[in-house]
């Protein structure tokens, strides 16, 4: 089986070595760009929460947030990359969806940050009040060809709505509810979704599909 991964350069080592390590053909393609929007520090003294929806923003919050409150991640991908960068969260959701944070988070929540992408749906601010901060953006690449693949691995609704921009066909894997909804409007046939929304998750759904498939 030819496997397409199509993380940012730089963020799909881990994912491509579990992988290779199901004796499956890798090939990375990434189609999408993550493009921090400042270099400035802020300030999280005065809020109560804030709350990061990925791993680049766990990433982007860990250089740039000054006295931050408790942190809310929205699954156990975004808080593993909260405390690889020395962060500990305090609340992650029994569901790694935006609603599931909103739902499940605390209350009163207080003053709530919502740091993110600067597309990023809004539920936080329309939900909790929350004032909105944007880390960085998301940039959507096209690759000259696109691999011929049997399965695509896609991380985020980004890479799908690239995949699909791309012309790509090949049956896919998603990280979760949020990327399987994306995918599929965007007419991507979403075979199988990861049950925990990180690598682990991702290998584990191409493995079950690998069986299925030998059956």
């Amino acid at each position: 089986m030819k496997v397409m991964v199509t993380r940012p350069r730089g963020q799909a080592d881990g994912l491509v070595a579990r992988l290779r390590s199901l004796s499956v053909e890798v090939v990375e393609c990434p189609l999408i760009e993550i493009e921090p929007l400042s270099a400035d520090p802020f300030d999280g003294g005065g809020y109560d929460w804030v709350i990061v929806t990925s791993p680049n923003g766990a990433s982007e919050l860990a250089r740039r947030g000054r006295n931050l409150p408790r942190i809310a991640a929205v699954g156990p991908a975004t808080a593993q990359a909260l405390r690889d960068c020395g962060l500990e969260p305090a609340f992650v959701p029994g569901t790694a969806t935006q609603e599931a944070l909103i739902a499940e988070l605390p209350r009163p929540a207080g003053r709530v940050l919502f740091a993110a992408a600067e597309g990023a749906r809004r539920g936080p601010v329309e939900e909790l009040g929350a004032d909105f901060l944007p880390l960085y953006r998301t940039r959507l690449l096209r690759p000259a060809v696109l691999p011929a693949v049997d399965l695509v691995v896609l991380a985020s609704g980004s890479a799908a709505l690239a995949y699909a921009e791309a012309g790509g066909a090949a049956r896919a894997v998603t990280i979760g509810p949020e990327t399987s909804r994306v995918a599929r409007e965007a007419g991507i046939d979403v075979v199988r979704e990861a049950t925990t929304h990180d690598v682990e998750g991702l290998v584990a759904a191409v493995r079950d599909l690998m069986e299925f498939d030998g059956r």
